[in-house]
Protein backbone atom coordinates (compact mmCIF):
# COMPACT_ATOMS: atom_id res chain seq x y z
CA UNK A 1 0.00 0.00 0.00
CA UNK A 2 1.14 3.43 -1.35
CA UNK A 3 2.74 5.79 1.89
CA UNK A 4 2.90 8.93 -0.05
CA UNK A 5 4.80 11.48 2.10
CA UNK A 6 5.81 14.62 1.96
CA UNK A 7 9.25 16.51 3.19
CA UNK A 8 9.83 19.87 2.92
CA UNK A 9 13.29 20.44 1.52
CA UNK A 10 15.60 23.65 2.39
CA UNK A 11 18.13 24.19 -0.56
CA UNK A 12 20.07 26.61 -2.27
CA UNK A 13 21.03 27.62 -5.86
CA UNK A 14 24.49 28.41 -7.27
CA UNK A 15 23.94 31.80 -6.57
CA UNK A 16 23.02 31.35 -2.90
CA UNK A 17 19.66 32.08 -2.89
CA UNK A 18 17.85 29.86 -0.19
CA UNK A 19 15.23 28.08 -1.57
CA UNK A 20 12.46 25.81 0.30
CA UNK A 21 10.89 22.74 -1.89
CA UNK A 22 8.94 19.51 -1.40
CA UNK A 23 10.08 16.05 -1.82
CA UNK A 24 7.12 13.61 -2.60
CA UNK A 25 7.58 9.98 -2.59
CA UNK A 26 6.06 6.67 -1.93
CA UNK A 27 7.95 5.49 1.63
CA UNK A 28 6.99 2.13 1.25
CA UNK A 29 8.55 1.87 -1.91
CA UNK A 30 12.09 0.01 -2.27
CA UNK A 31 14.65 0.40 -4.77
CA UNK A 32 15.22 3.72 -6.84
CA UNK A 33 12.72 4.68 -9.38
CA UNK A 34 12.44 7.55 -11.50
CA UNK A 35 12.10 11.35 -10.31
CA UNK A 36 10.24 14.03 -11.58
CA UNK A 37 10.71 17.88 -11.05
CA UNK A 38 7.53 19.60 -10.85
CA UNK A 39 7.40 23.08 -11.50
CA UNK A 40 4.75 25.86 -10.06
CA UNK A 41 2.59 28.45 -11.61
CA UNK A 42 3.09 32.08 -11.40
CA UNK A 43 1.48 32.15 -7.92
CA UNK A 44 4.85 30.34 -6.36
CA UNK A 45 4.24 26.89 -4.17
CA UNK A 46 0.65 25.94 -3.70
CA UNK A 47 -1.84 23.68 -3.00
CA UNK A 48 -2.37 22.61 -6.03
CA UNK A 49 1.09 22.17 -7.25
CA UNK A 50 1.80 20.04 -3.86
CA UNK A 51 -0.89 17.68 -5.04
CA UNK A 52 0.18 17.52 -8.48
CA UNK A 53 3.25 16.08 -6.73
CA UNK A 54 1.53 13.52 -4.81
CA UNK A 55 -0.09 12.43 -8.20
CA UNK A 56 3.16 11.68 -9.46
CA UNK A 57 4.18 9.97 -6.32
CA UNK A 58 1.01 7.85 -6.67
CA UNK A 59 2.52 6.70 -10.21
CA UNK A 60 5.38 5.26 -8.81
CA UNK A 61 7.91 8.18 -8.90
CA UNK A 62 9.67 10.43 -6.42
CA UNK A 63 8.48 13.96 -6.83
CA UNK A 64 10.23 17.05 -6.19
CA UNK A 65 8.28 20.46 -6.02
CA UNK A 66 10.84 23.06 -7.70
CA UNK A 67 10.91 26.62 -5.27
CA UNK A 68 11.40 28.97 -8.34
CA UNK A 69 10.89 32.30 -6.02
CA UNK A 70 12.87 31.86 -3.13
CA UNK A 71 10.38 31.31 -0.87
CA UNK A 72 8.02 33.70 -2.13
CA UNK A 73 4.18 33.28 -3.36
CA UNK A 74 1.17 35.51 -4.62
CA UNK A 75 -2.15 36.15 -4.20
CA UNK A 76 -3.43 38.36 -6.40
CA UNK A 77 -2.10 38.57 -9.97
CA UNK A 78 0.29 42.19 -9.82
CA UNK A 79 2.28 40.75 -7.59
CA UNK A 80 2.75 36.87 -9.63
CA UNK A 81 3.55 39.18 -12.37
CA UNK A 82 6.05 40.97 -10.57
CA UNK A 83 7.46 37.75 -9.35
CA UNK A 84 7.20 36.21 -12.30
CA UNK A 85 8.50 39.20 -14.61
CA UNK A 86 11.91 39.01 -11.89
CA UNK A 87 12.63 35.05 -12.28
CA UNK A 88 11.79 35.11 -16.08
CA UNK A 89 13.73 37.87 -16.86
CA UNK A 90 17.58 36.88 -15.77
CA UNK A 91 18.34 33.57 -17.68
CA UNK A 92 21.04 33.24 -15.23
CA UNK A 93 18.89 33.11 -12.19
CA UNK A 94 16.23 30.76 -14.75
CA UNK A 95 19.31 27.73 -14.67
CA UNK A 96 20.40 28.32 -11.53
CA UNK A 97 16.88 27.41 -9.94
CA UNK A 98 16.41 24.62 -12.73
CA UNK A 99 19.76 23.44 -12.42
CA UNK A 100 19.51 23.27 -8.42
CA UNK A 101 16.42 21.76 -8.31
CA UNK A 102 17.50 19.26 -10.76
CA UNK A 103 20.45 17.95 -8.50
CA UNK A 104 18.56 18.05 -5.34
CA UNK A 105 16.19 15.24 -7.05
CA UNK A 106 18.70 13.44 -8.65
CA UNK A 107 20.92 13.11 -5.29
CA UNK A 108 18.19 11.60 -3.20
CA UNK A 109 18.41 7.83 -2.21
CA UNK A 110 15.20 6.89 -3.49
CA UNK A 111 15.84 8.28 -7.18
CA UNK A 112 17.36 6.84 -9.97
CA UNK A 113 19.35 9.89 -11.27
CA UNK A 114 20.20 8.79 -14.69
CA UNK A 115 15.99 8.61 -15.14
CA UNK A 116 14.61 11.94 -14.10
CA UNK A 117 11.70 13.64 -16.46
CA UNK A 118 10.19 17.10 -15.50
CA UNK A 119 6.54 18.89 -15.29
CA UNK A 120 5.46 22.03 -15.03
CA UNK A 121 2.13 24.51 -15.05
CA UNK A 122 1.44 27.35 -16.81
CA UNK A 123 5.06 29.30 -15.84
CA UNK A 124 6.22 26.00 -14.95
CA UNK A 125 5.22 24.39 -18.10
CA UNK A 126 7.22 27.01 -20.13
CA UNK A 127 10.14 26.67 -18.19
CA UNK A 128 9.73 22.12 -18.62
CA UNK A 129 9.57 22.93 -21.95
CA UNK A 130 12.64 25.06 -22.29
CA UNK A 131 14.76 23.12 -19.76
CA UNK A 132 14.34 20.23 -22.76
CA UNK A 133 15.48 22.76 -25.38
CA UNK A 134 18.41 23.69 -24.14
CA UNK A 135 19.25 19.87 -24.25
CA UNK A 136 19.02 19.28 -19.93
CA UNK A 137 19.48 15.82 -18.99
CA UNK A 138 15.46 14.21 -18.99
CA UNK A 139 14.08 11.69 -19.99
CA UNK A 140 10.43 13.29 -20.91
CA UNK A 141 9.10 17.15 -20.42
CA UNK A 142 5.10 17.43 -19.66
CA UNK A 143 3.83 20.74 -19.90
CA UNK A 144 0.78 21.11 -18.84
CA UNK A 145 -1.10 24.56 -19.95
CA UNK A 146 2.25 26.33 -20.61
CA UNK A 147 3.19 28.92 -22.87
CA UNK A 148 4.64 27.68 -26.13
CA UNK A 149 7.20 30.84 -27.01
CA UNK A 150 10.75 29.63 -27.19
CA UNK A 151 13.44 31.64 -25.09
CA UNK A 152 15.79 29.62 -27.54
CA UNK A 153 14.05 27.19 -30.19
CA UNK A 154 15.20 23.31 -29.77
CA UNK A 155 18.03 22.62 -32.21
CA UNK A 156 18.09 18.96 -33.74
CA UNK A 157 19.94 16.51 -32.06
CA UNK A 158 20.31 18.95 -29.12
CA UNK A 159 16.92 17.76 -26.93
CA UNK A 160 16.95 14.39 -25.32
CA UNK A 161 13.28 14.21 -23.74
CA UNK A 162 10.32 13.32 -25.31
CA UNK A 163 7.64 16.33 -25.19
CA UNK A 164 4.16 16.43 -24.54
CA UNK A 165 2.58 19.68 -24.08
CA UNK A 166 -0.98 19.72 -23.01
CA UNK A 167 -3.18 23.16 -24.13
CA UNK A 168 -6.72 23.95 -23.36
CA UNK A 169 -8.05 24.68 -27.13
CA UNK A 170 -9.42 28.24 -26.37
CA UNK A 171 -6.53 29.32 -23.86
CA UNK A 172 -6.21 33.19 -24.80
CA UNK A 173 -2.66 32.77 -23.96
CA UNK A 174 -1.72 30.13 -26.33
CA UNK A 175 -2.68 31.67 -30.16
CA UNK A 176 -3.31 29.36 -33.47
CA UNK A 177 0.29 30.83 -34.79
CA UNK A 178 2.21 29.75 -31.58
CA UNK A 179 0.39 26.33 -31.95
CA UNK A 180 2.25 25.98 -35.39
CA UNK A 181 5.23 27.20 -34.05
CA UNK A 182 5.77 25.09 -31.47
CA UNK A 183 4.81 22.16 -33.85
CA UNK A 184 7.14 23.16 -36.56
CA UNK A 185 9.70 23.61 -34.20
CA UNK A 186 9.58 20.26 -32.26
CA UNK A 187 9.52 18.62 -35.96
CA UNK A 188 12.63 20.26 -37.76
CA UNK A 189 14.17 19.17 -34.02
CA UNK A 190 13.27 16.17 -34.56
CA UNK A 191 11.99 15.91 -31.28
CA UNK A 192 9.74 12.98 -30.35
CA UNK A 193 6.81 14.88 -29.06
CA UNK A 194 3.36 15.12 -28.80
CA UNK A 195 0.20 18.27 -28.28
CA UNK A 196 -3.11 17.67 -27.15
CA UNK A 197 -5.75 20.17 -27.32
CA UNK A 198 -8.80 19.99 -24.75
CA UNK A 199 -12.17 21.52 -26.65
CA UNK A 200 -13.78 24.12 -24.31
CA UNK A 201 -10.87 24.35 -21.97
CA UNK A 202 -9.17 27.47 -21.03
CA UNK A 203 -5.97 28.42 -19.09
CA UNK A 204 -5.18 26.50 -15.80
CA UNK A 205 -7.38 23.84 -16.61
CA UNK A 206 -5.82 21.44 -13.51
CA UNK A 207 -5.89 23.81 -10.74
CA UNK A 208 -9.21 23.22 -8.85
CA UNK A 209 -7.89 26.76 -7.75
CA UNK A 210 -8.40 28.53 -10.94
CA UNK A 211 -12.09 29.02 -10.93
CA UNK A 212 -12.40 30.95 -8.13
CA UNK A 213 -9.16 33.12 -8.80
CA UNK A 214 -10.28 33.91 -12.46
CA UNK A 215 -13.82 35.40 -11.31
CA UNK A 216 -12.13 37.16 -8.68
CA UNK A 217 -9.64 38.76 -10.72
CA UNK A 218 -11.22 38.78 -14.22
CA UNK A 219 -9.15 36.70 -15.92
CA UNK A 220 -9.96 33.54 -18.37
CA UNK A 221 -8.89 30.80 -15.98
CA UNK A 222 -11.23 27.82 -15.30
CA UNK A 223 -10.76 24.71 -13.55
CA UNK A 224 -11.75 21.71 -16.43
CA UNK A 225 -12.39 18.22 -14.19
CA UNK A 226 -12.66 15.93 -17.53
CA UNK A 227 -9.57 18.16 -19.16
CA UNK A 228 -7.26 17.75 -16.00
CA UNK A 229 -8.80 13.76 -15.87
CA UNK A 230 -7.46 13.73 -19.48
CA UNK A 231 -4.28 15.26 -19.34
CA UNK A 232 -3.01 13.04 -16.23
CA UNK A 233 -3.80 10.03 -18.06
CA UNK A 234 -1.92 11.77 -20.78
CA UNK A 235 0.83 12.62 -18.47
CA UNK A 236 1.06 8.84 -17.35
CA UNK A 237 1.52 7.38 -20.71
CA UNK A 238 3.79 9.04 -21.73
CA UNK A 239 6.11 8.84 -18.72
CA UNK A 240 5.63 5.04 -18.61
CA UNK A 241 6.62 5.12 -22.22
CA UNK A 242 9.72 7.27 -21.45
CA UNK A 243 11.12 5.56 -18.30
CA UNK A 244 10.08 1.72 -19.63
Amino acid sequence: MANITEVPVPYKDSGGTELNGFLVHDEAAQGRRPGVLVFHEWWGITKHVRDEARFFAGLGYTAFVADLYGGKTADNPEDAGTLMNRLMGDAMVVNARLNAARAQLANHASVNPARIAAAGYCMGGKLALDMARAGADLRAVVSFHGNLTPRTKAEKDKVKARVLALNGADDPFVNADSILAFKKEMSLAAVPYKFVNYPGAVHAFTNPEATAKGEKFKLPLRYDAEADRQAKDEAAKWLAAAFR
